[in-house]
């Protein structure tokens, strides 16, 4: 018993000390196909940064294979008593690791995601797509990275005496941990000062997760979370990448028709308030006009909702556009055909991307700090029909009036409340229900005092004898959700459901006949239909933006784009995909429901991510 006790220890001390150097050749296997990472990344500039390169590159891959040899193929060595059948056990995880790697590189490669759930369901879907077939023909090296395996599996058998007495094991494993260790510590350092050679290789590689420490350094006073916070948003800008905006010079047929332009900005006003009882002025308003009451914003969020009306493009490329500060291709051709700018809002802009990118060349107007909010879009209008009453006949103008009565819908107002919740307890805040009435029914009041607002500037048109020449714009940054969903989900940018992303867009368009349009259309749109319809451009909209002309007969559109820098959402007949930039995934139905099994389409995935990059500068 004695001896089989110790056959079976020398056995298992075998196993272990050929799993160690198996591991190791591996980690030499990985380590060079992780430099078709390197080869596909942006090559750090500095010193630092090339040093954390390569202490990653060592220390990661050398974690992450000893990690699945502790994790499976140690504890296998105490379990599977045949030496063989160990070592094929061994072959078989290292063909699988290798396997894995080799498509996360292709991966990478193709759609900058590493794998997960959404890549293994796109490559497992079966749709014939150039990607798919490349992605099939990686498992022809399946063989010989099995053949490869067992040939290093039984040369270290062999030579596993020769190489113990070298005593070279733990050098080797101090050398990968300390590069392991000292990778961390960089990142730590560089992640708390915002150094971006340093930074922006966190996701490089599969698995990597980078160590950081701000809430144990801001505990002891190393560091101050506002100001990080501060630099962090202006590093996001200074260093977004390269755009091409437009893509190429502009051409023109003519001068254009000459009319005006007048865009109403609705603060967070959702597209199903446009009703007979709530807004009954913009409703008819909207039978008499262009109506798109399938219209969804660019984004959940008053900056991307913006930027996507001005620009065209999606909330993606924001930080690029204000890094270059380029100004929407729209404002910059009706600057060059002489129209006068008159701009008025309810909240002085706040909005930031009105000052660092929309009007960032444009004088914007200020108001006293103690003005009364419940009046400033009293005054904005009373402002924008002073403004209008100066100018010239001979002068197209456009003007922009941003309400934000609507948005700040809790903080009540100088009006009259026009509906009353009728509340099921006594106790008005007792149960979600009547809280969920309490706050719909304050912002219904804001809508319908806002409509009051809409016809003033309706009936100004008309008296200033402007209407018949001028277009008006009507629509919303983004709606506002009071729980619809059951998902707790309170006002915007906390998911992309319908009450968050559809917001109203009414066009008059003189000479135009009234029209209800049913089909989905978005933000992206009104920039392309005022370049083409207004200005009269020929370039292709592509050459500008990601949409395409509200006016375009029978577009051929499967999906709307929406989201922002960590999103990417898409909109569909019946579903909502929402894409995270590390590539996890999640299916809505119409409902905004989680679908258990619903998968996005490759062909339509490569489409989304293909407009998302594609006016990047080239490398």
């Amino acid at each position: 018993m004695v001896t089989g006790g110790n056959n079976y220890k020398d056995k298992v001390s075998q196993l272990i000390s050929w799993g160690h150097w198996f591991s190791f050749f591996n980690i030499i296997a990985a380590m060079l196909l992780g430099t078709r990472y390197i080869v596909h990344s942006e090559w750090p500039e500095t010193i630092l940064g090339q040093l954390y390169l390569g202490l990653s590159w060592v220390g990661h891959f050398g974690f992450l294979v000893f990690g699945f040899y502790i994790l499976i193929i140690f504890p296998a060595s105490f379990l599977i008593p045949s030496q063989r059948l160990m070592r094929l056990f061994a072959v078989l995880v290292g063909t699988i690791g290798l396997t894995a790697l080799l498509l996360d590189t292709h991966a990478y490669e193709s759609l900058d995601l590493h794998l997960s759930p959404l890549v293994w369901d796109l490559l497992l879907s079966g749709e014939r797509t150039e990607l798919n077939a490349r992605w099939q023909y990686l498992f022809v090296v399946v063989p010989i990275i099995f053949l490869m395996q067992l040939i290093l599996s039984e040369w270290l058998w062999r030579k596993l005496r020769k190489l113990t007495r070298k005593h070279v094991g733990v050098p080797i494993a101090a050398v990968f941990g300390l590069c392991f260790l000292s990778s961390h510590l960089v990142y730590i350092w560089a992640d708390a000062n915002l150094y971006r050679p340093v930074t922006v290789q966190r996701s490089n590689f599969p698995l990597s997760y980078p160590m950081t420490a701000k809430t144990f350094m801001e505990k002891h006073g190393l560091l101050d979370r506002q100001e990080y916070t501060k630099r962090l948003d202006a590093q996001g800008i200074e260093e977004s990448e390269r755009i091409r905006y437009p893509m190429d010079t502009l051409s023109f047929n003519d001068p254009g028709t000459g009319q005006n332009l007048l865009v109403v900005m609705v603060d967070s006003l959702r597209s199903d308030m446009v009703n007979n009882e709530t807004m009954p002025h913009l409703a008819a308003f909207a039978q008499q006009n262009l109506n798109f009451s399938n219209h969804y914003s660019a984004s959940n969020e008053n900056s991307g909702g913006i930027f996507g009306l001005f620009y065209g493009l999606p909330g993606g490329y924001i930080n690029s556009v204000r890094s270059a500060g380029y100004s929407p291709v729209l404002l910059d051709t009706l600057k060059k055909r002489g129209y006068e700018f008159g701009l008025f809002s309810g909240d002085a802009f706040a909005t930031p991307i009105y000052s660092e990118a929309v009007f960032k060349d444009k004088p914007l107007p200020e108001q006293p700090s103690d003005t009364d909010k419940n009046n400033s879009d009293e005054q904005a209008i009373a402002d924008w029909a002073a403004w209008l009453s100066e100018q010239k006949a001979t002068s197209p103008w456009f003007g922009y009036i941003e309400l934000a009565s609507v948005e700040n819908f809790e903080e009540g107002g100088d009006y009259v409340p026009q509906f009353t919740p009728s509340l099921g307890s006594t106790n008005l805040s007792a149960t979600d229900t009547d809280t969920k009435l309490l706050l719909k029914n304050s912002y219904r009041n804001a809508a319908y005092h806002t409509d009051e607002l809409l016809i003033t500037i309706f009936e100004q048109l008309v008296a200033s004898n402007n209407l018949e020449n001028t277009i008006v714009i009507v629509t919303s940054n983004h709606g506002t959700e009071f729980n619809e969903t059951g998902t707790n989900s309170w006002g915007s940018s906390s998911n992309y459901s319908k009450y968050q992303l559809k917001v109203p867009l009414i066009i008059h368009w003189p000479g135009s006949i009234p029209v209800e349009t049913t089909r989905a259309t978005s933000h992206l749109d009104v920039v392309p239909t005022l370049m083409e319809s207004l200005l009269s451009t020929t370039a292709p909209p592509a050459t500008y933006s990601s949409g395409i002309s509200l006016f375009e007969k029978n577009p051929k559109r499967r999906w709307v784009l929406a989201g922002d820098s960590r999103d990417i959402v898409v909109l569909q007949k019946n579903t909502t995909t929402v894409v995270d930039k590390y590539g996890n995934y999640r299916v809505y139905d119409q409902n905004y429901k989680l679908k258990g099994e619903g998968k996005p389409k490759l062909s339509t995935l490569m489409q989304v991510m293909h407009e998302l990059k594609r006016f990047y500068q080239p490398e």
